[in-house]
């Protein structure tokens, strides 16, 4: 089987943050020990270009809390790749748009998870929802492209259709909207995490919503760990007018996560122990690439992979298992995925369900996970309209 090329790259270039987001994967807020000089990074990006990258995401923590942030951006602007950025907004000035701008960047993506009260709950700081939406217009005014991503769980999943609203009435040009997984902090408080059964609301009103942005002009995109297949999968994954559908996991195949130690992997949100293919720091991007056994294992990952209910699925051969950090961080292995339509609805069909029930902790690494167990009860509708979940400490099972 040749090596593939990837043509997306996600840009870890500093842990700092400004934000305390009890759902972040990485556990932002201090910069690494070690992260990479600006000379480092320059090199960085002449080899993702080499590579034959396409489009390369800075992210952070929060990635203009490097001085030489927009020097890294112009430096990928340069080598023929589109910059972009995913910022969670606070601290975003007229002054730093502007230098984004004349970096070359070509898009900007403002976290927002909600509207307002659920949004500053769980990004950790009071304000924070107004200083993204007041991103959202200085990038635009600046003519800069504005685009919004979402993690939804049971803080804010009531506040879609008006956070919608919002975000379309700003003149975004796309929308991701994907789970919070059990990732970092977020594996800290499984009372936010959505339910299996939970997809067989959410799904239906994610693709209601879809129809709403395609009317306005916009792309709503779902993350990689939302579907999958179902009646409402040709709905969601449609772009610009193609019918597809999910065809596995990219990491490693089609896309390069980069922590800002030069850790490399697959995907950006991959857990750090289980799946660093290299450090740029020891080896070329090309060299780790072509020659990565933790790579390789994601392009041969196949239904040979699998195991539970994915493994006897009708769509196992082209799922192969959907979003393999988001399964890894439940269950402690990837190949069977409880964030699913079909599943939740083959089980409900069946008058039972799935629930999710933790039973080991975290250790508090920046993209580590805990575990959960799966527990089959009897089917009961249960829709999420009850109070918003207080955000306490995990309590664990064993």
């Amino acid at each position: 089987m040749p090596i593939p090329t990837p043509y997306y790259a996600v840009w870890e270039i500093t842990l700092a943050c400004n934000l305390k987001c009890t759902h972040c994967g990485s556990r932002a807020g201090k910069a690494r020990d070690r992260e990479l000089t600006t000379d480092e990074c320059y090199r960085v990006v002449d080899q993702l270009a080499d590579l034959g990258v396409q489009e390369v995401t800075l992210i952070g923590g929060e990635a203009y809390l490097r001085d030489d942030w927009d020097l890294v951006l112009k430096r990928i602007a340069d080598k023929g790749m589109r910059p972009s950025m995913a910022t969670g907004g606070r601290g975003i000035t007229k002054e730093r748009v502007i230098r984004a701008r004349d970096a070359g960047i070509t898009s900007v993506g403002v976290s927002i998870d909600g509207m307002e009260a659920a949004h500053d709950k769980l990004r950790g700081v009071p304000g924070s929802w107004r200083w993204a939406m007041l991103a959202l217009d200085l990038f635009r005014d600046a003519g800069v492209r504005i685009a919004s991503n979402c993690q939804v769980n049971r803080v804010n999943l009531r506040d879609l259709e008006a956070l919608c609203d919002a975000l379309l009435d700003k003149g975004i040009e796309g929308w991701q909207v994907q789970i919070t997984a059990a990732l970092g902090r977020a594996a800290d408080h499984p009372e936010m995490l959505l339910q299996p059964f939970d997809m067989l609301e959410f799904i239906p009103r994610l693709a209601r919503l879809k129809e709403k942005c395609e009317a306005r002009g916009v792309d709503l995109g779902p993350g990689n760990n939302v579907g999958y297949f179902g009646p409402y999968e040709s709905i969601l994954r449609r772009r610009f007018g193609r019918n597809i559908h999910w065809e596995g996991c990219g990491a490693g195949v089609t896309t390069i996560g980069i922590e800002s130690d030069g850790t490399f992997k697959g995907c950006p949100s991959l857990q750090t122990a289980d799946y660093t293919a290299g450090n740029l720091l020891e080896q070329s991007a090309r060299e780790i690439w072509e020659n990565s056994q933790s790579l390789q294992k994601h392009r041969d990952f196949s239904r040979k992979d699998l195991w539970g209910f994915c493994a006897t699925c009708y769509y196992a051969d082209t799922c192969k298992a959907g979003c393999r950090f988001t399964a890894h961080g439940l269950l402690g292995k990837a190949g069977n995925m409880p964030y699913c339509y079909h599943r939740a609805e083959t089980l409900k069909a069946q008058g039972q369900r799935e629930v999710l029930v933790p039973v080991e902790r975290a250790p508090g690494l920046p993209f580590d996970n805990g575990r959960f167990e799966l527990k089959l009860e009897p089917y009961r509708e249960e829709m999420i309209d009850g109070p918003v979940p207080q955000l306490q400490p995990a309590r664990f099972t064993v």
